[in-house]
């Protein structure tokens, strides 16, 4: 199984706990990687034969944009729900920052792991 990597994809949210929190968008950092069998892709070099790495981008900040969430965490499990269904990815392992959540902490975060990783 090879791997697909998206890091540091920035992505605007309303996310939070606090009431304030639900009336603005925040800035949230998304690192992932997806397992995916390249070699069909290499060979033939052909994007269809692989994950889109614009698409998936764009897919996840309209998800971003769709819904609202409290926790991180809830966050993460749905993108994570999100590419396995939408894109097919067979395992996945997504971290989620959110910067400035805590006084004197570059950010919080939740790193997740889905599915079942293949030889």
């Amino acid at each position: 199984m090879d791997t697909v990597l998206i890091e540091g994809l920035a992505l605007e949210a309303v996310i939070g706990v606090y009431k304030w929190e639900q009336q603005i968008h925040q800035r949230l950092l998304l690192d992932l990687e997806l397992g995916c069998d390249i070699a069909r892709a290499a060979r033939d070099d052909d994007l269809s034969a692989t994950l889109d790495y614009a698409a998936i981008s764009a897919r996840l900040q309209k998800f971003c944009n769709e819904h609202r969430f409290e926790l991180v965490e809830t966050f993460a499990e749905r993108m994570a729900e999100l590419l396995q269904q939408a894109f097919g990815v067979t395992w996945v392992r997504l971290t989620l920052r959110k910067p400035g959540a805590v006084v004197d902490a570059a950010f919080v975060g939740i790193r997740i792991e889905r599915g079942q990783r293949e030889g």
